[in-house]
């Protein structure tokens, strides 16, 4: 039985308040077993994490698959999001395509892979520099037209292109990185998406599980595991971050909860259309993170964590590549 959840709304679309990261279960954060994989889904969705999220390029669409046949039986329970736009070439080069007729393929290859006739809320996974965003997005709003998708969301996209996409389409959501060590967002995009109503989904709101306090040693992570080439997690960058972790432990343990859940509970405080997709491919980790939407922080709390994490306090880039994130598309030629 699903328990009874608090929920959030982003631009029209109700989810749970906490929604599930699923990517994981097929990439980048080492092996995952695909039981224990399905078990966690099926668990979150006891717990009342309905919000499931998932991408087309996750694990080649493997992740698509296995959140297909997890939620087989309960789909009237799920708000199920997904992603296009990504692929990787044979030597795992990333390519991004946002033509409207990748749009139209894309839609239909996922739809198939999940298992589902309507896909609750899809996003245009990073912006392409290559295809005017009207165009792009114009093709997803003829996918809403068509039934086969109810919103329409973009990750990673500046403000101007945010400013550009709203005018062809509403956008119900923006998935972006945000965290208590990753806060570029506030700068101005986070503006901009509230003065269009759009709802944030913060992904990595655990600093990609470094803010839990579990990982103390570049040599934590195996050889299949991402974070090994990211900046943060490298040399100098490693040990002062740890420093940030530790103060975040340290007031963690005064509030009688773990860093994972001050550090949850920091994300969902900064508005009610914050809904933050905390990644796992274990049921433990999971019901350790929908504990936090219990958490309560004061006036003080809020501020104390702050002064722990301001803006710009993690030492090191988020990725190799500084032009991933917050993307813009060329203007449309007249």
């Amino acid at each position: 039985m699903t328990l009874p959840a608090p929920t959030r709304t982003l631009g029209g679309l109700t989810v749970s308040a906490l929604g599930l990261g699923c990517m994981g279960m097929s990439q980048s954060y080492g092996t995952a077993d695909r039981t224990e994989s399905l078990a966690t889904v099926h668990r979150a969705l006891d717990l009342g994490v309905t919000f499931l999220d998932t991408s087309d390029v996750y694990g080649n669409g493997h992740n698509e698959e296995l959140v297909g046949e997890a939620i087989a039986g309960r789909r009237d329970q799920v708000q199920l999001a997904t992603k296009f736009s990504i692929s990787r070439d044979d030597r795992g080069r990333m390519r991004i395509d946002g033509r409207p007729e990748n749009v139209r393929a894309c839609a239909e290859a996922s739809l198939r892979r999940l298992g589902v006739d309507v896909i609750d809320l899809y996003y245009q996974h990073r912006v392409d520099a290559k295809v005017p965003i009207e165009d792009t997005v114009g093709a997803m709003a003829e996918l809403v037209q068509q039934g086969k998708v109810r919103h329409l969301g973009l990750s990673e996209a500046s403000a101007a292109s945010i400013r550009r996409a709203v005018a062809v389409h509403p956008i119900a959501a923006l998935q972006s990185e945000w965290s208590l060590w990753t806060r570029d967002l506030e700068g101005e995009v986070l503006g901009v998406a509230r003065e269009h109503g759009i709802g944030i989904v913060p992904f990595s709101p655990l600093g990609r599980g470094f803010l839990t306090g579990a990982i103390t040693s570049p040599d934590d992570f195996g050889d299949d595991d991402f974070r090994k080439n990211q900046p943060r997690f490298q040399g100098e960058a490693f040990q002062a971050n740890l420093r940030l972790v530790d103060a975040v432990r340290s007031m963690a343990a005064e509030k009688g909860v773990t860093a994972g859940q001050l550090a949850l509970a920091w994300v969902m405080a900064q508005g009610e259309d914050v809904v933050p997709i905390p990644g796992t491919k274990r049921r433990s980790y999971l019901e350790e993170n929908a504990g936090a939407v219990a958490v309560e922080l004061t006036a003080d709390d809020l501020a104390r964590l702050d002064a722990i994490a301001p803006p710009g306090a993690a030492e090191g880039s988020r990725y190799p590549d500084s032009g991933y994130a917050y993307g813009d598309s060329p203007e449309r030629s007249a």
